[in-house]
C-alpha cells in the first residue's frame, strides 16, 4: 500500500532552496518518516538528483546511535559534502540528537545545504519550533488520512469507506489491520503507550487519572461548546474530584501541543472580534478519539463536524466558531437578544467562507434553522451547507450553497468554486 500523500509533497517541494529548515511536525504515527525518506527520496530521485547528494539519516536506527551526538552529526555530514553542488539532508526523529537546534542552527549557515527534519511530539512539539526557530523554520504539519487517502489506500468509494473512516480514523498503520479488534486494540495501546505517555513524561504530570479522565471529557463533547469553568464543573459533578481552572487549562495546551486536539475559538462575525473563553474542541483522528471512549457516544453529526473541521485544516486554512447576534420580540413584547452560531469561520488566504454542517435537512424547518445565522452575516463572502445526503450542489436564492459531505471531502476548494 502507498499512498502519495500529495498535497503534502507539494508542500516540502515548494519549499525547496527557501533557506528555511523544512520541519515536518503532526500527531506520532501519522506518516511523517513515510512523507520524507520515501516520497520526498523518490521524487529527488526522479528529478535527477543523485543519491551520493542526498544525506538520508534516520536517527532512531540503531546504526545512527554514534550520530545523536550533535559534534558527531555535523561532521558526519559536513564529510559527505565534497563540493559546492546542493545537498538535500533529511533527519528523521531529529530531537533524538541532544541540542539538536545548535545543529539545525549550524547547517543553515551552509549554503550549499537544504534541511529536512521531522521530529517526534515527546520533545518537538509545535510550541517548541516556534520558540527555537522563529523565522527560521517552515512547518509542515502533517495530519491522519483524509477521507480521499483513505479511499486511495483502500480502494473504497466514498460512501463505502465513510462508516470505517470515522470509526477508526486515518492513521495509516490502521489500514493494514483487517479486524475491528485489531484496530481498537492498536488505536488504544497506541494511546496509552505513546501518546498519553509523552505527554505525562515531558510534563511531569502527577495525577494520571486526572488527565486522563479530562481526555474522556473532551472526547465526549466535540463539537460543543465548553471553557475551563465548564469543564472544571464537569469534574466536580461527574467525578466528584475538584481540579482548578489552571490545570485544566494546562493540560488541554499539553493535548494542543502533542496534536490529539485543536481549539477552535469564538469570532463575532459582526463585531469582527474574538470574543469570550468559550471554544470548541475537536479530535485531529477520529479513530482515537473512539478509542479513548471505547466506540461510545458515535454521533455522527458531532463526529461529521470533526471530519469537516479536521479537512479544513488539512487544507492549510484557519477555522474559528462563529458568532451572530439576533433580536427579536418575545411573546411580551420585550426585545430579547440570543446568540446564534456558525459553525465554520474559514480564512484560506484573502478568502474567507461560512460553513454550516448539517447531518440532514428533512424539511423547511430544519433548513430554516441551519440558514438562520448564515442569512444574517453582512458580507458577500460564500455560505454553504454542507449535508451528508448525496446531491447535487446549488445554490439557493439568497446565494447559500448546499452540497454533499462526499464532494466536499473528495474533493478541494478550488474545484468545489468555495
Amino acid at each position: 500500500m502507498q499512498i502519495q500523500r500529495d498535497f503534502y509533497l507539494q508542500q516540502l517541494i515548494d519549499g525547496k532552496q527557501n533557506g528555511l529548515i523544512k520541519i515536518i511536525t503532526g500527531i506520532r504515527r501519522c506518516g511523517k518518516s513515510y512523507l520524507l525518506f520515501t516520497l520526498f527520496y523518490q521524487y529527488l530521485k526522479n528529478s535527477g538528483v543523485t543519491e551520493d547528494h542526498i544525506i538520508k539519516i534516520a536517527l532512531d536506527d540503531i546504526e545512527s546511535a554514534d550520530l545523536r551526538d550533535p559534534l558527531a552529526l555535523y561532521k558526519y555530514i559536513k564529510a559527505k559534502m565534497v563540493d559546492d553542488d546542493l545537498y538535500y539532508i533529511l533527519l528523521d526523529e531529529v530531537q533524538l540528537v541532544a541540542r539538536f537546534e545548535e545543529v539545525l542552527n549550524s547547517l543553515l549557515r551552509i549554503d550549499n545545504a537544504d534541511v529536512y527534519v521531522t521530529g517526534s511530539n515527546s520533545k518537538f512539539l509545535s510550541s517548541d519550533i516556534i520558540t527555537e526557530f522563529r523565522g527560521r523554520g517552515d512547518e509542515i504539519r502533517l495530519y491522519p488520512l483524509s477521507l480521499s487517502e483513505y479511499c486511495e489506500g483502500t480502494g473504497l468509494k466514498p460512501y463505502e469507506a465513510w462508516k470505517d473512516y470515522y470509526t477508526y480514523g486515518g492513521l495509516p498503520h490502521v489500514l493494514t489491520l483487517e479486524t475491528e479488534k485489531k484496530k481498537l486494540d492498536y488505536l488504544s495501546n497506541l494511546f496509552e503507550s505513546v501518546y498519553l505517555l509523552d505527554i505525562l513524561e515531558r510534563h511531569r504530570v502527577k495525577n494520571k487519572s486526572e488527565f486522563e479522565d479530562l481526555v474522556r471529557i473532551v472526547a465526549s463533547g466535540i463539537g460543543a461548546p465548553t471553557n475551563t469553568a465548564k469543564l472544571s464543573n464537569t469534574f466536580k459533578s461527574v467525578k466528584k474530584v475538584a481540579i482548578s481552572y489552571n490545570t485544566i487549562d494546562k493540560y488541554l495546551g499539553y493535548m494542543q501541543d502533542a496534536f490529539i486536539i485543536e481549539k477552535a475559538t469564538r469570532f463575532d462575525i459582526k463585531g469582527k472580534k474574538y470574543i469570550g473563553s468559550l471554544a470548541k474542541y475537536y479530535f485531529t483522528d477520529m479513530g482515537l478519539r473512539n478509542a479513548v471512549l471505547g466506540l461510545r457516544q458515535q454521533e455522527e453529526s458531532h463526529i461529521m463536524e470533526n471530519v469537516i473541521y479536521n479537512e479544513l485544516r488539512r487544507r492549510g486554512c484557519k477555522v474559528d466558531v462563529g458568532i451572530m447576534e439576533q433580536r427579536y420580540v418575545s411573546k411580551d413584547g420585550k426585545w430579547q437578544r440570543k446568540q446564534l452560531e456558525v459553525d465554520f469561520v474559514v480564512n484560506e488566504g484573502s478568502q474567507k467562507y461560512y460553513i454550516q454542517s448539517a447531518l440532514a435537512m428533512p424539511d423547511e424547518e430544519k433548513r430554516k434553522q441551519e440558514m438562520a445565522s448564515l442569512l444574517r452575516i453582512g458580507d458577500s463572502f460564500k455560505k454553504i451547507i454542507i449535508v451528508k445526503d448525496d446531491i447535487k450542489p446549488w445554490t439557493d436564492e439568497n446565494g447559500i450553497l448546499t452540497m454533499g459531505l462526499m464532494d466536499f471531502l473528495m474533493g478541494d476548494t478550488k474545484d468545489l468554486n468555495i
